[in-house]
């Protein structure tokens, strides 16, 4: 671990937080098994990144305001800032991110992003709020969640005997994706066996799975027969699973927003998924991981 991560846990769930991007970095257990991606360089060195102000890849890396382009970088620059961070105590710990120079020249927006996250028991609760600072102006914007949790977890199960599990069931299609990143016009039939899905490399060649909407909350994570994560995410519509094949990590991805649809050339504020913040106004957006045994 690196010596500026924030670490935060009790006796049965550790955390630590990189301010660089406010990044979750590690999950462990009571015994200081690591439930989150060995960041193997060979296949993706994130982990847990934050994505604002965009979701997913903007059409041309620019979003257009008000006619004029702005260059924004794929799922957005939050994760490649450094957040001011604060341990409030030894399970609890808050991140801020505020506009500067350099974000409103790809963002031409007053904003205050707040990433809290507590330990509680065997759960790590991850809260944000999106606040708009700004008198009149309201603020769009996009929001995701990026973990990545080990696969296989740490618990002596076979690779291919990790699934996850939806609460609700998810009829209909799978958004595609094309090879810039951005949303095909098609869609793709969903890989599910009733509310599960069955983790195979061979699902992730294209890209990610995006269930857009999603109707579940929740999912569950692992093999049948051992410890699994449950991930809660009550508070975004989207949902995206993605791994490199051959990685010892799947994402699983809570989104309020997503890539641009392909070859769109329209208004950033008119873009499907953008929500909006009114003035003085703020958004809060919550995802929880929690270690069943």
């Amino acid at each position: 671990m690196a010596d500026d991560w924030i670490r935060i846990g009790n006796a049965r769930l550790g955390a630590a937080i990189d301010p660089h991007g406010a990044q979750l970095s590690s999950i462990t257990d009571a015994d200081g098994r690591e439930l989150m991606t060995d960041a193997d360089p060979r296949f993706w060195t994130g982990r847990a990144p934050i994505l604002f102000p965009v979701v997913g890849a903007p059409a041309g890396e620019i979003i257009r305001l008000d006619g004029r382009d702005y260059p924004m970088p794929k799922h957005g620059f939050a994760r490649r800032r450094d957040f001011v961070a604060t341990r409030e105590s030894d399970t609890r710990a808050v991140f801020v991110l505020t506009d500067d120079a350099q974000t409103r020249a790809a963002y031409p927006f007053a904003f205050r992003l707040e990433i809290a996250f507590t330990v509680t028991d065997a759960t790590l609760a991850v809260d944000v709020t999106i606040a708009n600072p700004s008198a009149d102006v309201s603020l769009p914007a996009s929001f995701g969640f990026h973990p990545a949790f080990a696969w296989p977890l740490p618990y002596g199960r076979a690779r291919s005997d990790h699934r996850i599990t939806f609460d609700r069931d998810e009829p209909g299609m799978l958004k595609a994706i094309e090879p810039d990143g951005t949303i095909a016009p098609h869609e793709v039939p969903s890989p599910l066996d009733g509310r599960v899905l069955h983790l195979r490399d061979e699902l992730f060649v294209p890209d990610a799975l995006v269930w857009n909407p999603v109707h579940s909350d929740a999912v569950r994570y692992g093999a049948s027969d051992g410890p699994q994560l449950d991930i809660a995410f009550p508070d975004t519509p989207m949902l995206g699973i993605w791994t490199k094949p051959g990685a010892a990590y799947v994402c699983v991805e809570p989104w309020h927003g997503h890539a641009d649809p392909h070859g769109y050339t329209g208004d950033f504020r008119d873009k499907p998924g953008i929500f909006e913040v009114a003035p003085g106004g703020e958004k809060r957006i919550a995802m929880s991981v929690t270690l069943v045994v």
